[in-house]
């Protein structure tokens, strides 16, 4: 029997992939950046690690974003990801009919929480600290259960 599927949730780099995040994400089956990417080179270095799957942020203007979605879903391990920048932007309530776990972005927060059977799962940002809030990144797990933890970059 397989393994659980591992994903890689970044957002908020802002231009910066640090050599710790990169180094956080050795090993996954794929990558959701849940946006504020900052360039394309993010996403070109990303995609040197595993597949990615992106949405642009609010601060994503430049003409290498405009063929980024700014919402999608994605699927890992039969379970459906739906990835917005912005929580307070979710369209539906409580949340998108099928969907399993929903990444944002944005507030640059990490925050984890269960609500009627949906993990909303924001990774924090990976990009420059801002205030004096963490650098993080999350990995999910896809098995038999499904599994998420925020890993902070720098201690």
């Amino acid at each position: 029997m397989p393994g659980p599927v591992r994903i890689g949730v970044i957002s908020d780099t802002h231009g910066l992939l640090r050599p710790q995040a990169a180094h956080a994400l050795r090993g996954v089956d794929g990558i959701v950046h849940a946006g504020d990417i900052g360039s394309a080179g993010i996403l070109l270095a990303l995609e040197r690690i595993a597949p990615v799957a992106a949405i642009r942020g609010n601060n994503d203007r430049a003409a290498w974003a405009a063929r980024i979605p700014d919402q999608r879903v994605v699927e890992y391990g039969g379970k459906r990801i739906y990835l917005l920048h912005d929580r307070n932007d979710l369209p539906f309530h409580p949340s998108p009919e099928g969907c399993d776990v929903i990444v944002t972005g944005h507030s640059h927060k990490p925050a984890m929480e269960r609500r009627n059977g949906v993990l909303y799962l924001n990774p924090g940002s990976a990009g420059p600290r801002r205030f004096r809030l963490p650098v993080t990144v999350a990995l999910l797990s896809i098995g038999v259960t499904l599994d998420a933890h925020i890993i902070e970059l720098l201690v």
